[in-house]
């Protein structure tokens, strides 16, 4: 069956001769990268506590210290773009693996700042390289009639990585008697927050050398016996002879990948498709998720939770952002993407502007803010609401979209650049939080975060073309 495109693809060899199985394990070996993303995010979120009290740090100190991972995270990302075009998919994701194992061990030792900063800027290069390699390698090995859904997995194992650290952070500060209460061997409970995530960053490590290097990485290298083979496991012989000779010949149509093929051959600007890259990228930031992830227990008791509420709250967070996920991968491939950043972005401005009137409301109590009567269970409510809409529109999307919307020829560039500026923006974001809250307060913040979800609306439908069901090979630039 062909494309919408009317282009051959695996699909063309009918599906009783898709290898699902082996699909599977691709995918969930891949996306074991994104729980690795999202455990090394969320874990900061509990542990600001002991990061103050160990490094005796001001408010912007935290930021810097909760923000240091995205730094490298932007590094990470856009070194890992080009270096995948190098080196291949799988070899990048394997160093990505050692990077969380090296630092999930020197987070937990970090005996200053300087220390805990350099350890999870470590981490942030492998987050960077694992956000946009996943979906980028999920594309290049799945059919066309089912890649949104199978990339969007990316996303759930995200918010499973996530919620896994809010409950590990959950359960060992509930063990120890807090954050910052001694726990095994002598060391504070925060520290364990950390070094537990070498468990799962090793099971990724081992898992990896079980699935095969991308095969387009692998006919760009001229290694066509090898990428059939894989192609052959994947989609049967004829079909795989078919798609080598495609991606062949899309390749021969071009240069070798280079930095410059961003740029229009003929008026040297920057091509549209990467200014939709940048804008998807970028405002899955501005819109300020991350907020909630990163600083979801410290917003929350400052409006008045206790500690423990406010890491149930996230649990809470996390269990609806799957669900929101899962919803999502049953609407990508049957309604397209573009529909699904529209809701999204609707929604997540609704629901900000909500947040925002309900901070404006808080009052100061023993010289803290606290929400009266039945404000903080309206905040609370549209704070879930929007990290749904979120999980349902622009979390997986994003990730989906920037994996599968660039021209072969440019895919490793193009995702360098917009990995590059998404974690640009989580830093500006995410670094800028404390400051903003301390000094604008959280209604002009949360608003700012509402006008650009509204902004997002009107940029998706001018700059944002629909991708459902297209081969790789048929995209254009």
């Amino acid at each position: 069956m062909a494309g919408p495109t009317g282009a051959a693809g695996p699909d063309t060899a009918g599906a009783d001769r898709v290898n699902f199985g082996f699909i599977a394990l691709i995918v969930a070996v891949a996306t074991i990268g994104g729980f690795m993303f999202g455990y090394d995010s969320g874990v900061i979120n509990g542990t600001q506590d002991g990061l103050e009290g160990a490094f005796n740090l001001s408010a912007l100190g935290t930021g810097f210290n909760v923000g240091a991972i995205l730094l490298g995270c932007a590094a990470g990302a856009f070194v890992a773009g080009r270096l995948s075009d190098l080196i291949g998919r799988k070899t990048v994701m394997l160093i990505a693996a050692a990077m969380f194992i090296i630092s999930a061990l020197w987070a937990g030792a970090a005996d200053s700042s300087m220390h805990f900063i350099l350890a999870r800027f470590i981490g942030g290069l492998g987050v960077g390289a694992a956000s946009i390699l996943a979906p980028a390698y999920i594309s290049e090995v799945t059919p066309a009639s089912i890649r949104g859904r199978l990339s969007s997995v990316q996303q759930i194992m995200i918010i499973i990585g996530l919620t896994g650290a809010f409950v590990a952070n959950y359960a060992l500060a509930a063990t120890a008697g807090g954050s910052t209460a001694e726990f095994w061997m002598g060391f504070p409970a925060w520290r364990w927050m950390f070094w537990l995530q070498v468990i799962p960053a090793a099971i990724y490590l081992l898992a990896l050398l079980l699935i095969p290097e991308s095969p387009r990485f692998l006919v760009v290298k001229g290694r066509e016996a090898q990428a059939e083979a894989v192609l052959t496991r994947l989609f049967g012989a004829d079909a795989a002879r078919r798609k080598v000779v495609e991606i062949r010949e899309s390749l021969a149509r071009d240069h070798k990948p280079k930095l410059a093929d961003l740029l229009d051959p003929i008026t040297r600007k920057v091509r549209p498709i990467v200014w939709a890259g940048l804008i998807l990228a970028m405002f899955q930031q501005l819109v300020g998720i991350n907020i909630v992830f990163y600083y979801g227990a410290v917003l929350w008791q400052s409006v008045g939770f206790s500690e423990n509420d406010a890491l149930q709250i996230n649990i809470l967070s996390g269990v609806l952002s799957i669900a929101a996920c899962l919803a999502a991968i049953g609407l990508i491939d049957k309604i397209g993407r573009k529909p699904l950043l529209l809701i999204g972005s609707a929604g997540m401005a609704l629901t900000l502007a909500v947040m925002a009137w309900c901070f404006s409301q808080a009052q100061v109590i023993d010289g803290a803010p606290h929400l009266p009567g039945q404000i903080g269970l309206i905040a609370l409510v549209a704070a879930n609401a929007y990290v749904v809409f979120f999980n349902f529109s622009w979390g997986p999307v994003m990730w989906v979209m920037l994996g599968e919307m660039f021209p072969n020829q440019m895919r490793g560039s193009a995702l360098a650049v917009a990995g590059f500026a998404q974690w640009m923006a989580n830093f500006g974001i995410s670094v800028s939080f404390p400051a903003m809250a301390a000094g604008l307060g959280l209604t002009v913040t949360y608003g700012f975060y509402a006008v650009s979800a509204f902004v997002s609306y009107f940029l998706v439908q001018a700059w944002i073309r629909e991708t459902r069901g297209r081969e790789l090979e048929d995209m254009t630039g």
